[in-house]
């Protein structure tokens, strides 16, 4: 029993450290330089939400990931794919793409996350978006 008390303790010490990690993700989380972009979505009515993340490269494209447990960026592009990037001072409109199969795994494969990191995360479900320039 006390063994049980112990796993429990443990386990809700590791949950309250997953969410203080990813409360102050948002709060900590870099602007510009490197590889970090800011992602415009778009909700039902219209309404733009930012988000830092980073960008990745892969294949010639153009991606960013869903990492995190905090996931309302995603879901916003899903819902509508019209998006809008900027990096490097310049902001540019993009059609997001849900990447499955091979491309997901040759992506998964060249971008990991440690161990260390996919803990303090959570173990939160990863995807990916390629970042298809919009037509114009």
């Amino acid at each position: 029993m006390r063994a049980i008390k112990i796993l429990g303790i443990l386990l809700l010490v590791w949950v309250a450290i997953v969410a203080v990690f990813e409360s102050m993700l948002g709060y900590f989380q870099p602007e510009g330089g490197g590889a970090t972009v800011v992602i415009t979505t778009f909700d039902a009515d219209g309404t733009a939400h930012d988000r830092v993340l980073s960008g990745l490269d892969s294949g010639g494209q153009f991606y960013v990931a869903v990492n995190h447990w905090p996931r309302a960026w995603y879901r916003r592009a899903l819902e509508n794919p019209a998006v809008r990037i900027t990096r490097d001072d310049e902001t540019l409109d993009y059609t997001a793409v849900p990447v499955t199969g091979e491309e997901d795994d040759r992506v998964r494969a060249e971008h990991p996350i440690p161990i260390g990191v996919r803990i303090l995360m959570g173990f939160a479900p990863r995807h990916f978006l390629r970042l298809d320039p919009a037509a114009g």
